[in-house]
């Protein structure tokens, strides 16, 4: 199915043609290729907003996802009984924030792949919220990223490797 990837504010450069290739091999790696998915690029002022409004935060951050399918448990891929329901879900990258917590040595692009991760992995039913939680997260990033680093040749680890 389909992969939106829009790109909505001006804050930061963004190379869309190779993070849509990079997101497309993500896709298959986590099996969800067959599933529509949205991720919108925002800046600093809109992901605030959006935090603001959905979880109560009034932060910018750097990923919000939106699934389609509630209640999955982590890991589980939906089942869908109609063709409508071939929906992840949404995700807000906010790219200008992620820019501006980029470290000396590590690479935007890279980085932007690895928030995605975190994203989808929210959309199929991942949380973080307990370290046990956490765990089952990490270990998800990190064989989806180890596999994808293999066919891209890159090295890429988790975004919620600290979090506990």
């Amino acid at each position: 199915m389909s992969l939106l990837l829009r790109n909505l504010q001006r804050a930061v450069p963004l190379r869309r043609a190779p993070l849509r290739r990079t997101l497309e091999i993500l896709r298959r790696v986590l099996g969800v290729q067959e599933f529509d998915l949205a991720i919108i690029c925002v800046d600093n002022k809109n992901i605030q907003h959006i935090n603001k409004v959905y979880r109560g935060k009034n932060v910018p951050t750097d990923v919000l996802s939106f699934p389609y399918h509630e209640n999955l448990k982590a890991g589980e891929i939906p089942q869908p009984h109609f063709p409508d329901d071939y929906n992840l879900g949404d995700i807000f990258l906010g790219v200008e924030y992620i820019f501006q917590q980029c470290k000396e040595n590590e690479d935007y692009h890279d980085l932007l792949t690895v928030t995605a991760t975190h994203g989808l992995c929210h959309l199929l039913g991942f949380t973080h919220g307990t370290e046990a939680e956490w765990r089952k997260m990490y270990q998800r990033e990190k064989q989806a990223l180890e596999e994808l680093s293999r066919l891209m040749g890159t090295r890429l680890q988790p975004l919620s490797r600290s979090l506990f």
